[in-house]
């Protein structure tokens, strides 16, 4: 289960990607973001697909690596997909059986947003992929600097985060030690319906909770031994500064998205 789980994962690199300043990268993810959320026609969903694999190449990243992502949401992206097929109304009619109606205009919003979710979550997850989550951090609170004018914990929020992202792969690697400790023992996962299924896995999520408490405690002990306090007289190991891989990033970034505003403006249809 956790070895099919990518995001909050770092894949180490030298890659141009890689180089890139944090601050910029979120950025830029954000601006991903809404630009897929721009997408209107498969003609705007294939030029994210070829900027996305053109990134993926560039950032060196495996892309076995990448896909790993898409498992985690796979019966989301079907379940959207159905549900958008059985109550979009217009368009022609395929089929009409009782209260369900498939139309040919449902099939293809489905598949847009299906679409939408798999770019949405392989674009994010790349950034995780070639951004440490201590550079993560620091991108992160220096974008919300400006936020300690009104007394918000910058650093405390920062740290929160960044204690998640590293906490996400050693959960999933729990529940995998957990689950195969359960199996041994006669457990079955896979056998039975959904509500079956769903009591087989309240003996894994017991001791899940246990073990997340404890890698909590020990890590506030941890820090608490190390004398850690948020305050902002904190320096910096790697002083964080924009180059031309920035540059370059930001304007590739914004072409892609004019693009995609153009096409959502004087392209009508599939």
């Amino acid at each position: 289960m956790g070895k099919g789980i990518s995001f909050g994962q770092f894949y180490p690199g030298e890659s141009f990607l890689h180089k890139m300043d944090p601050r910029i990268k979120i950025i830029l993810a954000i601006a991903y973001i809404v630009t897929v959320f721009l997408c209107q026609t498969f003609y705007s969903y294939l030029a994210i697909f070829l900027f996305l694999i053109s990134l993926i190449l560039v950032s060196q990243v495996p892309l076995k690596s990448v896909l790993k992502s898409i498992k985690g949401i796979l019966y989301l992206v079907l379940l959207t997909a159905v549900i958008n097929i059985l109550f979009f109304k217009e368009g022609r009619v395929l089929l009409n059986f009782w209260i369900v109606t498939i139309t040919l205009d449902g099939l293809f919003f489905s598949a847009k947003m299906a679409l939408r979710l798999i770019f949405l979550v392989m674009g994010t997850t790349l950034v995780t992929l070639t951004t440490t989550p201590m550079s993560l951090t620091d991108g992160m609170e220096s974008l919300m600097s400006p936020l300690k004018a009104v007394k918000f914990p910058v650093h405390d929020v920062a740290i929160i985060m960044n204690i998640a992202l590293r906490f996400i792969p050693s959960l999933m690697e729990e529940i995998d030690k957990i689950m195969m400790a359960q199996k041994a023992r006669g457990a079955a996962f896979d056998t039975g319906g959904l509500i079956a299924r769903a009591k087989a896995l309240l003996p894994v999520l017991i001791p899940l909770f246990v073990s997340a408490f404890r890698r909590a405690d020990e890590l506030a002990l941890a820090l608490d031994a190390r004398c850690y306090n948020a305050t902002d007289k904190r320096t910096k190991m790697k002083v964080l500064k924009i180059g031309y891989r920035d540059l370059i990033g930001s304007l590739a970034m914004a072409a892609v998205m004019a693009g995609i505003i153009l096409m959502r403006v004087f392209l009508t249809g599939v």
